[in-house]
C-alpha cells in the first residue's frame, strides 16, 4: 500500500524552498548599494549553498519529509516467507500492511482486493461469533485467539455443490502499550486444516481401538495406585452387571469390584524400581448383584525409578464357564487350578509359602491384607517372613521355621505383634512342606488383636472381681469388730464425764475406730457393696457452701478453685454424701498433682449423647446424662499409669501418703450409682475426669429436691418401751446392742442364730414389737428368717443390720417386702434413734 500524495507534496516543498533561496540570492546580488555589497554578498552566498545542498539531499533521498510509507517499514520487518498470514491495521481498522500469505489466504489478487479479517471471515455463519469476539478484543486492546471452521467450494473438482471445510487459527495482538492509546493491531491467520484432519484421524483410530477393546472377548480395567478404577471396558462391565453408560462405573474402586481381600492381593505386587511387573492372579470379582465371578487376572504395573507404582492395566479372563463331558484332561486340570486358587485367596486365614531362606514365595489375599499395609496406610515391602514381626519376636518365629524345615510335625504356634500394624497381634502356625518349587514350609497367620484385647479385659475383670470379693469379705468381718469397738466406747463415754482422765483415751479409741470405718467404706465402695441412700437431687446440691469451704481448705492457697454450673440442670438420683466423697477424692488427687499450684475447675452440664460410647470393658448407652467434670492443670499421667488408676491399692504417691483406694472408691461409687467415669490425661498437660450420671425423670409422687441446708441438731429423747428380738451371731456386737437398747428402756430378747430366734419368738407367742437382725449368719440368713417370722406375725417390723449394701440382700426378699436397714458399723446413738423411729411408726 502507498501514500503518493504525501510523497509528492513533500518533494514539492523541498523544491520550492530551494528555489526561494536561489531567487533571494540573485535579487540581492543585483542591488547597487556599494556600502552593503560585501555583507549582502556573504549572506547570499550562504543561502545559495543551503539551497543547492537541499536540492541535492532531496534528490538523493538524504532528507525526507514524511514521505516514507509505513507498509515499506513493516515489509522490511516481516518476512514474506512466513506461512502465516500477517495483517496490520491502524486506527479505525485502516489497513497498513498485509503480507503475501494473508493475500493468498483471503484470495486477494491485488492490493486493492485486500480486506480486513472481519470482512474476510465474518460472512460465514459458523465463524461470525468467533469473529465478533476477536473484534471486541481488538477494540479493547486485548490479545485473543480463536479457531474457526469455514466451508468453501472445493477447487478444481468441477462439482458445484462440492464443499470442503477449512480450519483457520486467528490471533489478534495489540501493538500499542497497555494503558496507552489503542491503534495499531497485528492479525495472524493460519490454515490449520491439515493439523485438524490429523487430529481427527487419530481420534477416530483411538475411538476404533476403544470400541474394539470394549467389545473384546476378554475383560479389561485400569486402576490408579489408590485403587480407584480409571477405566472399565464394556465386556467386563457386562460380566459384573453394570451399564457402561452409567456414572456409577466412574466411582468404582478395587475394594468394590474384587471379592474379600483380593484387592490387597492386587495391590501387593512387590515393587521393582524402573521395571514393568506382570502377575497372574486367580480370584473372584463381585458382581453387582453380589454374586462371585471367578476370573484370572493378568495384572501389569509399571514402577518408576523410586519404586512407586503407576496406573495398572489388567486383562480379565472369565473362568466361570464350566467344561462339558468331553473336556480334555488339560482343561479339567486348569479348572481344578482355578477352584483351588479361589479357595486359596478367599479363605480368611492368611497363608504364605516359605523357602529355606525364609523368603516368601507365594501369598494369598488375606496375607497381603494383613501384612502389606502399614499403620499409615502405605504399602509395606515384605519379602521375608521375619519382616512380618518385630525384632524381639523374630527368633521365636525363626525357631518354629527351623522345626518345620527339619520335618517336625507338631510345632507350637507363635504369638507376636505384627510389624506392619499399630498395636496388632498375630498368631503364626507353621507346618512343613516339601515340593520341587523350593517351598519348604507353610505359614498360617491369624489376626488375634481382638482376642488378646478380650483376654486382657477378662483377666482385668477377674482380678477386680477377686479383689472386690476379698475386700467385701474383709469389710464385713471388720465392720463387726468396729461396731463392737465403737459401741463399747459409747457405753464407756456414757459413764465418764469429760473431766475424767480416761475420757480422752476413750474418745481417741472411738476416733480411730471411725477412721477405720472410713477405710472399710472405701473397700465396700470399690467392691460396690456399700450402702447407698439415693435421693433425687441436682448436682448443684453437691457443691453447697459448706462443700466449697471444705474444698478451699483442702486445696490450699496455691490452687485456684473454679466452679461452673449449668443454669438449668437436670435431676439425678444418687447418694449425696457419696457424691461429695467422689469430689473430695478427685480434688485431693488434683491437689497432689499440682505441688507448685494451679487451677482446679469443677463443672456440671447437661449432655445428650446420640450414640453408644465404648468405655473400657463396657458401653455407655445413648441418652440424657448430667456430666460432672473435674479438671486440673497438674503433672498429668502417662498412658501406662492411666490404664491402672482405678485398680485397688495402685498409687504413684510415696509410701505412707496414699492407700491406692481413692480412685477405686470413686469408680465403685459411680458404677453402683449407675453412672460412668472417663479420664483424659497427658504428661504436663493436666488431667480431666468426666462423670456421667443418668438423667432422672421425677415421678408425680416424688417430692421436689430440696436444697441441702445445715439444720442445728436438737437433743432427742431416744428412750422407749417395747420388746425387741435381737439376732446377731457376733457375740461382741450382740452384747453391745443388748446393753444399749436395755439402757434405753427396751426389753431385749437375744438370739445368736436364726433358728434360736424362731424359738425365742415361739416362747413369747409372737408378741415381739421389733426384730433387729444381722443379715449374714450361719444356719439361717436374715432374709430367710424374715420369711419364717412373717408366717408367725405378718405385721412384724424388722431392722436389718449389715456391713454389706442394702441391695446385696434385698434381691433375695419377696417383692414388696417392707424392712428397714442400719449399716455397720453403727454407734449407740444411731442404733437407738433407728429403733425408736421404727417402733414409733
Amino acid at each position: 500500500m502507498s501514500d503518493t500524495p504525501r510523497k509528492e507534496g513533500s518533494i514539492g516543498l523541498v523544491m520550492l524552498l530551494a528555489a526561494a533561496f536561489i531567487a533571494i540570492a540573485l535579487a540581492l546580488a543585483l542591488m547597487g548599494r556599494e556600502d552593503a555589497r560585501p555583507l549582502v554578498l556573504g549572506l547570499l552566498a550562504l543561502l545559495a549553498v543551503i539551497g543547492v545542498f537541499s536540492l541535492f539531499a532531496a534528490a538523493v533521498g538524504l532528507i525526507r519529509f514524511s514521505d516514507r510509507r509505513p507498509a515499506d517499514s513493516f515489509g522490511q520487518v516481516i518476512s514474506q516467507d512466513i506461512p502465516e498470514g500477517m495483517l496490520i491495521t491502524g486506527k479505525g481498522g485502516r489497513i497498513v500492511y498485509a503480507n503475501d500469505a494473508y493475500k493468498r489466504l483471503t484470495d486477494a489478487e491485488r492490493d486493492a482486493d485486500i480486506r480486513g479479517v472481519e470482512r474476510a471471515f465474518a460472512g460465514d455463519a459458523d465463524a461470525s461469533e468467533a469473529m465478533f469476539r476477536l473484534s471486541r478484543a481488538a477494540a479493547a486492546g486485548r490479545r485473543a485467539e480463536e479457531e474457526i471452521r469455514i466451508e468453501r467450494p472445493a477447487a478444481g473438482t468441477g462439482v458445484p455443490d462440492d464443499r470442503r471445510a477449512t480450519w483457520y487459527r486467528i490471533r489478534v495482538l495489540p501493538l500499542t502499550p497497555r494503558g496507552g492509546q489503542k491503534g495499531t493491531t497485528l492479525w495472524q491467520v493460519a490454515d490449520i486444516t491439515q493439523d485438524r484432519v490429523r487430529q481427527e484421524d487419530v481420534f477416530r483410530e483411538l475411538q476404533r481401538a476403544i470400541d474394539n477393546l470394549d467389545h473384546a472377548p476378554a475383560g479389561f480395567f485400569s486402576a490408579d495406585p489408590g485403587g480407584r478404577v480409571r477405566y472399565l471396558n464394556a465386556t467386563l462391565a457386562d460380566w459384573l452387571g453394570y451399564d457402561i453408560a452409567e456414572t456409577e462405573t466412574a466411582s468404582l474402586t478395587l475394594d468394590q469390584v474384587v471379592s474379600g481381600d483380593g484387592a490387597a492381593l492386587v495391590r501387593a505386587i512387590e515393587p521393582a524400581p524402573g521395571e514393568l511387573r506382570t502377575e497372574t492372579i486367580d480370584l473372584d470379582l463381585i458382581q453387582r448383584n453380589g454374586h462371585p465371578l471367578p476370573v484370572r487376572l493378568l495384572h501389569r504395573v509399571a514402577f518408576d525409578s523410586a519404586g512407586n507404582p503407576g496406573i495398572s492395566r489388567t486383562l480379565v479372563l472369565n473362568r466361570s464357564a464350566g467344561g462339558d463331558a468331553g473336556a480334555d484332561v488339560a482343561e479339567t486340570v486348569r479348572a481344578a487350578e482355578v477352584r483351588f486358587a479361589r479357595f486359596f485367596n478367599n479363605t480368611p486365614l492368611a497363608i504364605a509359602t516359605i523357602d529355606r531362606d525364609g523368603r516368601i514365595r507365594r501369598t494369598n489375599a488375606a496375607f497381603a491384607r494383613l501384612f502389606s499395609a502399614t499403620s499409615t496406610g502405605a504399602p509395606a515391602k515384605i519379602s521375608a517372613i521375619g519382616d512380618c514381626v518385630g525384632d524381639s519376636d523374630r527368633p521365636a518365629l525363626t525357631e518354629a521355621l527351623d522345626s518345620a524345615f527339619s520335618g517336625q510335625a507338631e510345632i507350637k504356634p507363635v504369638d507376636a505383634p505384627i510389624a506392619a500394624g499399630a498395636n496388632r497381634m498375630g498368631r503364626f502356625f507353621v507346618s512343613p512342606v516339601e515340593d520341587g518349587d523350593g517351598e519348604a514350609a507353610i505359614v498360617y497367620a491369624l489376626d488375634i488383636t481382638e482376642q488378646k484385647a478380650l483376654e486382657a479385659q477378662f483377666a482385668q475383670g477377674q482380678k477386680m472381681q477377686a479383689v472386690g470379693q476379698l475386700a467385701g469379705g474383709i469389710a464385713h468381718d471388720f465392720n463387726n469388730v468396729l461396731t463392737a469397738i465403737i459401741g463399747f466406747s459409747d457405753l464407756l463415754l456414757a459413764n465418764h464425764r469429760p473431766t475424767d482422765p480416761s475420757f480422752n483415751d476413750i474418745m481417741n479409741i472411738k476416733h480411730n475406730a471411725n477412721r477405720a470405718a472410713g477405710l472399710v467404706r472405701q473397700l465396700l465402695a470399690f467392691s460396690r457393696r456399700q450402702t447407698l441412700r439415693p435421693q433425687v437431687l441436682m448436682l448443684s446440691d453437691v457443691m453447697s457452701a459448706d462443700m466449697q469451704v471444705l474444698l478451699a481448705r483442702l486445696l490450699g492457697a496455691k490452687i485456684d478453685l473454679k466452679l461452673e454450673a449449668d443454669r438449668d440442670p437436670w435431676l439425678v438420683k444418687a447418694d449425696l454424701n457419696q457424691l461429695e466423697q467422689v469430689i473430695i477424692n478427685l480434688a485431693v488427687n488434683a491437689r497432689d498433682a499440682m505441688p507448685e499450684g494451679g487451677d482446679l475447675a469443677i463443672r456440671t452440664a447437661n449432655e445428650t449423647r446420640g450414640e453408644d460410647l465404648k468405655i473400657g470393658d463396657g458401653t455407655m448407652p445413648a441418652g440424657d446424662y448430667v456430666r460432672l467434670e473435674v479438671s486440673d492443670t497438674g503433672t498429668g499421667m502417662p498412658p501406662e499409669v492411666l490404664e491402672k488408676i482405678f485398680d485397688p491399692f495402685f498409687t504413684t504417691k510415696e509410701v505412707g501418703k496414699g492407700t491406692g483406694l481413692g480412685l477405686s472408691t470413686v469408680y465403685g461409687i459411680i458404677k453402683q450409682t449407675g453412672g460412668f467415669i472417663l479420664c483424659d490425661s497427658e504428661p504436663d498437660r493436666g488431667t480431666t475426669f468426666r462423670i456421667y450420671l443418668p438423667r432422672h425423670i421425677r415421678r408425680q409422687e416424688e417430692a421436689k429436691p430440696e436444697t441441702k441446708e445445715a439444720a442445728p441438731e436438737t437433743a432427742r429423747d431416744l428412750s422407749g418401751r417395747g420388746t425387741i428380738l435381737l439376732v446377731e451371731d457376733e457375740d461382741s456386737v450382740r452384747a453391745f446392742a443388748a446393753r444399749a437398747l436395755a439402757s434405753r428402756g427396751y426389753t431385749v430378747l437375744e438370739a445368736d442364730t436364726g433358728v434360736t430366734a424362731l424359738e425365742r419368738m415361739d416362747e413369747h407367742d409372737g408378741t415381739v414389737d421389733l426384730v433387729v437382725s444381722d443379715v449374714v449368719m450361719p444356719e439361717m440368713d436374715g432374709p430367710t428368717l424374715l420369711k419364717e417370722l412373717r408366717q408367725r406375725n405378718p405385721k412384724l417390723k424388722i431392722i436389718f443390720v449389715s456391713g454389706y449394701a442394702e441391695e446385696a440382700f434385698a434381691k433375695n426378699l419377696d417383692g414388696g417386702e417392707q424392712f428397714h436397714f442400719l449399716a455397720k458399723p453403727f454407734n449407740l446413738k444411731e442404733l437407738a434413734a433407728t429403733v425408736k423411729e421404727v417402733i414409733s411408726g
